[in-house]
């Protein structure tokens, strides 16, 4: 029998057409594979969005559109791999558009999904055979909201 991926599902409010497709327009590649709506005997509206199954950068994920019961938290959040600053540029300030920073490359989006938008260079960086170097890189990106890669590159060369 082929192994299927697990798939995160994300519960939101009443906001999962909005979310999804907010997503999907963020996303280079990104897909929307089915959905499904409440039925009569559901405790939702009738013919309203209950799952949203959709794809980003390759990963499935699931919306359930169910209510206030559970609400999100950083807690979970989903790593952007990015191959350099420009692509750091890019997913943080779209998927910041209604949505607040944090630190360390992480932000909570208008729909209270947290993403941690990293580059590739930050774990080069931090895993340097060098320890002053790695511990330079760590203490510039410990001030940083959304990361900056040239900085963190400044910084481990300083020592």
């Amino acid at each position: 029998m082929p192994m299927t991926p697990i798939t995160p599902c994300i519960w939101l409010n009443g906001t999962a057409d909005e979310a999804v497709d907010f997503w999907l327009s963020v996303f280079k590649d990104a897909k929307r594979l089915d959905a499904s709506t409440y039925s009569e005997s559901a405790p939702g509206e009738t013919g309203s969005t209950l799952v949203i199954n959709f794809e980003l950068l390759g990963t499935p994920f699931m919306v359930l559109n169910a209510g206030p019961e559970y609400p999100l938290s950083p807690a979970v959040s989903f790593v952007i791999p990015c191959k350099d600053q420009a692509d750091v540029d890019y997913y943080w300030e779209r998927l910041l558009e209604g949505g607040v920073p944090s630190q360390c490359g992480w932000l909570t989006d208008r729909y209270g999904v947290s993403w941690q938008v990293i580059p590739e260079r930050l774990g080069q960086l931090l895993a340097d055979p060098d320890p002053g170097r790695a511990d330079r890189a760590m203490q510039a990106m410990l001030t940083m909201v959304k990361i900056d890669v040239a900085a963190m590159e400044a910084a481990a060369d300083a020592g």
